[in-house]
């Protein structure tokens, strides 16, 4: 397979591409935190092969303080004691939710979800999952490359 990025997709549609990154700013801004935020980010982002986004969003749960250990964990984070329970929550609705056709997002687990989050909170996290599921999709099928340098 080339990695060679097939289109400028920015360029080509910047205006979508500005829609995206305010949306994406508005999950940052959300009630969920930044490192919630990121985790999810981080973890759909591996469900979906996305390397542009799994290198930037494992840079920003660095500049966080998060530890490199507990990112590279993150996978298995069903078996890694790094997670809290809240945590551990949003990351099982982020893969039930990204894997749709696959999964079954049941009322039961819903209600596993609604012990840990607001229903404001349910929202933004939707958001969030649409949101980097969205930028995947695009990385991933224009070949967007991963910076060799930051």
């Amino acid at each position: 397979m080339s990695h060679a990025p097939r289109i400028p997709y920015y360029q080509l549609a910047p205006k979508s591409f500005q829609a995206l990154l305010a949306l994406s700013a508005t999950v940052h801004a959300s009630s969920l935190g930044v490192r919630l935020v990121d985790l999810v980010l981080l973890r759909v982002s591996q469900i979906n092969g996305c390397a542009f986004c799994i290198d930037m969003h494992w840079r920003d749960l660095i500049k966080q303080d998060v530890d490199a250990r507990h990112l590279n964990a993150l996978a298995g984070w069903r078996e890694a004691p790094f997670f809290s329970d809240r945590e551990r929550a949003a990351l099982r609705w982020a893969e039930l939710i990204t894997a749709t056709p696959h999964s079954d997002a049941s009322d039961e687990e819903f209600a596993r979800l609604r012990q840990h989050f607001s229903d404001t909170e349910i929202a933004e996290l939707g958001f969030t999952i649409a949101t980097i599921n969205a930028w995947n999709l695009l990385n991933v099928g224009f070949r967007n490359p991963v910076p060799e340098t930051v």
